[in-house]
């Protein structure tokens, strides 16, 4: 990409997006496009063609989509599949029919099957059954990267794929209905902090184990494969590190400052055993994440405190409260 070239963030205001234009503004680049929900739907088709053919982007970053944890999954399932096929449909379509150079996809780990081999291979894909929990979501995710390879098969086009591990950091959604745990953790442990709270529950039996990146490495290595990577075959991005959730809930308790105890409420899902991503073929390029747990838990955990009232009203909307 030329520091000139205009560049589509979908999706800008979230984790991963707002994460995208902050490194892309760093490194200078200031021809960048985007438009907020309100502004532009990227569920309805006409709204989508008529930006694309406006604005006419050479590369685009997809990286709006609806997310959310495991109660969120569970109790939309039919939102999760619906918004995020015809979000991804609708990019993915006016990005070749306008002429677009390059378009960058995010999908999720959670595309592999719930007893993948660990570490998980991108050659996993489609070799077992996805966790029930996030099946919906997953579906949608893997079609999306399959819209990709076909478009690049039959149309020439050069859309790449790429699956990032668990990922937190500023803009995280802190709505402990709809939140993945790690920032769920972190404002549960602060309320109990505020509030003084004798414990803190937390879902499962904290067994499974899970990898975290955080949002500025995320963005980082999409810049990175954006100038740099051109196949149909996904790719992996992560740290190559995991924990059990147990630990990861001691380490937030330890940056929160929080002084009670923890509680594992053993009759709620603990979702997929493990999930750890093989970064061998990211990191034989060249590329690994700089920022580790601690110092990436710090950051969080310092920005929830200096926007919570903002993290509170985005939660909220999402509630529709």
């Amino acid at each position: 990409m030329e520091l000139d070239s205009k560049i589509y963030i979908a999706g800008h205001r979230g984790l991963v997006g707002s994460a995208i234009k902050r490194k892309l503004e760093e490194k200078g680049y200031w021809n960048l496009v985007y438009r907020t929900s309100q502004e532009l739907d990227l569920t309805r088709r006409e709204e989508v063609d008529e930006f694309f053919q406006k604005e006419k982007p050479d590369y685009v970053f997809l990286a709006a989509a609806r997310v959310g944890g495991i109660i969120a999954n569970n109790e939309f399932p039919a939102d999760f599949i619906r918004d995020n096929l015809m979000i991804q449909t609708n990019v993915i379509d006016a990005s070749h029919q306008f002429g677009v150079k390059k378009l960058l996809f995010l999908g999720s780990t959670c595309v592999y099957p719930k007893y993948a081999p660990q570490p998980m291979r991108e050659e996993s894909l489609l070799t077992g059954l996805l966790e029930p929990t996030n099946e919906p979501y997953a579906i949608a995710k893997i079609a999306g990267i399959k819209m990709c390879e076909a478009y690049n098969k039959q149309y020439g086009t050069d859309f790449i794929s790429v699956m990032p591990t668990n990922l937190y950091g500023p803009y995280d959604n802190y709505d402990l209905h709809s939140s993945h745990v790690l920032p769920a953790l972190i404002r549960k442990f602060h309320e109990a902090k505020v509030k003084g709270d004798e414990a803190v529950v937390v879902w499962g039996t904290g067994e499974p184990r899970r990898e975290f990146l955080y949002s500025e490495d995320l963005a980082d290595a999409l810049l990175f494969l954006m100038n740099n990577y051109k196949s149909s075959e996904l790719i992996n991005i992560g740290t190559g590190k995991d924990m059990p959730i147990s630990m990861l809930a001691e380490k937030v308790k330890e940056t929160v400052g929080y002084n009670g105890k923890i509680v594992f409420d053993t009759k709620k899902p603990d979702g997929t055993p493990r999930k750890l991503v093989d970064v061998s073929r990211l990191r034989s390029m060249g590329w690994k994440a700089p920022t580790s747990l601690s110092e990436g838990l710090a950051l969080a955990y310092n920005w929830f405190l200096e926007n919570e009232a903002d993290a509170t009203l985005m939660a909220n909307k999402r509630r529709g409260i």
